[in-house]
Formats: structure tokens, C-alpha cells, sequence
């Protein structure tokens, strides 16, 4: 597996991160949250200093994910494959009627 550097920032720090070119688009994404929150938590809290912030961050982040397998687990949630092949069915009929109404 060939992996590359890229430099990303948070909270205003430059960080050099490895990844693969597969694994890349989603590592950006995960940094963009945890910046995103990492920027809220500073902004809408007395909480100061990057490590302080970053573990709220963490918390906060965690937090989401616990709820979210929870729900997911109690099935609140539908796992995205599963929504992915509903739709896919759902299009395919919706294109059979519609099918069926232009032949008329």
C-alpha cells in the first residue's frame, strides 16, 4: 500500500499526516470535523488551551458516536448500505411505472 504525506490544519496548526491515496478524501473529512468542532468548543466555551480543547473535542465527537451506534443498534438507524439498495430498488421501480405511463 503506497501512502503519502499531506499537511492539513486545526484549530490553526499545521499537522503532516500519512495516509493512503484511498483513505485520503475521508481523512481530510475527519479533519474537517474535528476542526469544525474543535472551533466551536473555543468559540462557545471558557475552555482554553489547544489540549483542553481538544479533548472536549474528543468528548463531544465520541459522545456522537456512542449515540449513534446506539441507535443503529436499536435500530433507530439504518446502516448506508442498506439505504443505498432501498433506493436502488426504489428507482428501479419508479422507473418501471414511469416506463409503463410513457408507452401509453
Amino acid at each position: 500500500m503506497t501512502t503519502k504525506q499531506i499537511e492539513v490544519s486545526i484549530l490553526g496548526q499545521s499537522y503532516r499526516l500519512a495516509c493512503s491515496p484511498e483513505t485520503e478524501a475521508a481523512l481530510l473529512e475527519a479533519v474537517a470535523r474535528v476542526d469544525a468542532e474543535m472551533t466551536k468548543i473555543r468559540s462557545n466555551s471558557n475552555v482554553r488551551g489547544q489540549d483542553r480543547i481538544a479533548v472536549m473535542a474528543a468528548l463531544s465527537l465520541a459522545s456522537e458516536l456512542l449515540q449513534l451506534q446506539s441507535s443503529v443498534r436499536h435500530g433507530e438507524s439504518f446502516p448506508a448500505e442498506e439505504i443505498r439498495r432501498t433506493m436502488a430498488q426504489m428507482n428501479k421501480q419508479l422507473d418501471a411505472v414511469i416506463e409503463q405511463y410513457s408507452a401509453q
